[in-house]
């Protein structure tokens, strides 16, 4: 998959693979599967979509290695502030089984 360089210098797929609006978490599990299948090596998700934990599973099942996967999220608009976000990035990494979003390792 080609990459695309940031103006910060992180290296993100230039195609990425969506999650909104797929309210069934068996075929939203499916779908994330099927992409990274197909070679889709970004993910976009976020809380607010209700289903980061079928994407996390999802990923975890696919047998590709997690370091090899850019998921992309979003702090939803009632979790900012310090507190409230570093909380948030917590329930995003849970749900996805993951220490690792935007292809940064996530320290909280």
């Amino acid at each position: 998959m080609k990459q695309i360089q940031l103006n910060n210098g992180v290296s993100i797929p230039q195609l990425g693979y969506g999650v909104f609006q797929i309210d069934d978490l068996a075929q939203c599990g499916q779908g994330v599967r099927n992409a990274l299948q197909t070679g889709y090596r970004l993910i976009d998700t976020t809380a607010c979509y209700g289903n980061e934990a079928a994407v996390g599973r999802a990923i975890a099942k696919s047998g590709v290695p997690r370091e090899d996967i850019f998921i992309s999220s979003k702090v939803w608009i009632q979790d900012t502030g310090y507190k409230k976000t570093m909380a948030s990035f917590q329930k995003t990494l849970d749900n996805l089984q993951s220490t690792i979003l935007n292809n940064e390792r996530v320290l909280i």
